[in-house]
């Protein structure tokens, strides 16, 4: 890869992609001790960072090639990039999708032009079929990162950021296939050579990683992450070489720091992104960095309104503004009343209440009664245990 090549890449892209321009952050900024300033790729079309990579790679093809069509297999965001890449430049896309896709990227993805096939239950069928299918029709298969053309096109993010901010001094990656950030630190890395590119994985699905413990490509036996889009259990052969060559460092980050930071993200920005998005946020107070001028690049936006309501749940709860305990109170008249006057003189807001009579308890005619509250953190959670304790009642968290 030269640098010309990104730049051609990048000239080509102009016409299809919007605009993403770094946003300041200063509640990132505080807690990482760094001026972080994020690139919104979750706001390019068709919601991630894909369409640049599918864009490159079908533009660069041979007239003959074109004629023939592509496919490519996916789940997510590489569906819909190459399937309005595809529209885009006239041709044929057909996308072989797993049966357990939800139902609203199918749509997504045929809403964009392309022919779509459910097949198998999990991504590597759909592979198979795709490539199966390759054979039988003679498409061109569209790999959605082990792919010179892919990576030149996801590179373009770079020559963005050091555009608009030449002296930014590290970018934060996710890795999943390990394709975006290939690209990315290829092309910074040709532009700026001390610039540091750290990437980030989820711990449940660390495939380069391992690789990189290895040194060699591995392919790990699960991939077990709420970051759906790079729960990837082989990393790219090519783009394994690139992260040697290119990348400074890999860091990982567990669920529950993806789901603070998809927390903060929402709150504080009003920015939604998806799981596989937000690694990089994730990973910010992880860094050594203090000081620096860090951009963060949030890939995707394309979460699920049940994932975006099941995030925001287990966030409130890990922030201890929701908070869930049960308490056993003797089986007789009025002694309900008498526990939820205690949760109102403390000012925490009943959210749901079950007694259950027939539950066994070490005292026999007592009843156990489950209750989840607002609360407004730790302290107040704290204060409402105590103002149990002091009428004679233990609370067990749940």
């Amino acid at each position: 890869m030269k640098l010309q090549d990104f730049t051609t890449a990048r000239e080509h892209l102009q016409k299809v992609l919007l605009p993403t321009h770094l946003i300041y952050s200063p509640i990132f900024s505080e807690e990482s001790g760094n001026q972080i300033y994020i690139k919104p790729e979750n706001l390019q079309k068709t919601g991630a960072f894909k369409i640049r990579g599918a864009y490159n790679k079908i533009n660069k093809l041979t007239e003959e090639e074109k004629k023939r069509g592509v496919i490519a297999s996916s789940a997510g965001n590489h569906a819909q990039g190459v399937a309005y890449a595809a529209r885009e430049l006239g041709i044929k896309a057909v996308i072989v999708m797993p049966k357990t896709t939800p139902l609203i990227k199918v749509q997504s993805t045929k809403k964009y032009g392309a022919e779509v096939v459910l097949y198998g239950d999990v991504y590597d069928d759909a592979y198979q079929k795709a490539k199966e299918l390759e054979a039988q029709e003679g498409y061109v298969f569209v790999h959605p990162f082990d792919d010179i053309d892919v990576l030149e096109g996801q590179g373009t993010i770079a020559l963005e950021i050091l555009e608009e901010m030449p002296d930014a001094e590290v970018i934060v990656v996710p890795i999943g296939g390990g394709g975006l950030i290939s690209g990315i630190a290829a092309a910074a890395k040709m532009i700026k050579p001390d610039i540091k590119i750290i990437g980030v994985e989820p711990s449940g699905a660390a495939s380069a990683t391992e690789a990189l413990k290895k040194n060699k490509v591995v392919t790990l036996p699960e991939a077990n992450t709420i970051a759906d889009g790079t729960a990837v259990k082989r990393i790219g052969d090519l783009t394994f070489n690139c992260i040697k060559q290119y990348v400074d460092e890999v860091v990982t980050v567990d669920d529950y720091e993806l789901t603070e930071a998809f927390l903060l993200l929402a709150e504080k920005h009003k920015i939604i992104a998806e799981n596989s998005g937000i690694l990089p946020l994730a990973a910010l107070k992880k860094l050594s960095e203090r000081g620096k001028k860090v951009v963060p690049v949030v890939s995707g936006g394309n979460i699920d309104v049940l994932m975006i309501s099941s995030m925001i749940n287990k966030g409130l709860i890990s922030r201890d503004r929701i908070f869930n305990f049960a308490v056993s109170i003797p089986d007789r008249p009025g002694e309900l009343a008498k526990i939820t006057h205690i949760i109102a003189d403390v000012g925490a807001n009943i959210v749901k209440l079950a007694h259950n009579q027939f539950k066994n308890l070490s005292r026999f005619r007592d009843k156990e009664v489950l209750i989840t509250v607002e609360t407004n953190g730790t302290d107040h959670v704290q204060a409402l245990v105590d103002a149990f304790a002091a009428k004679g009642y233990e609370v067990t968290a749940k």
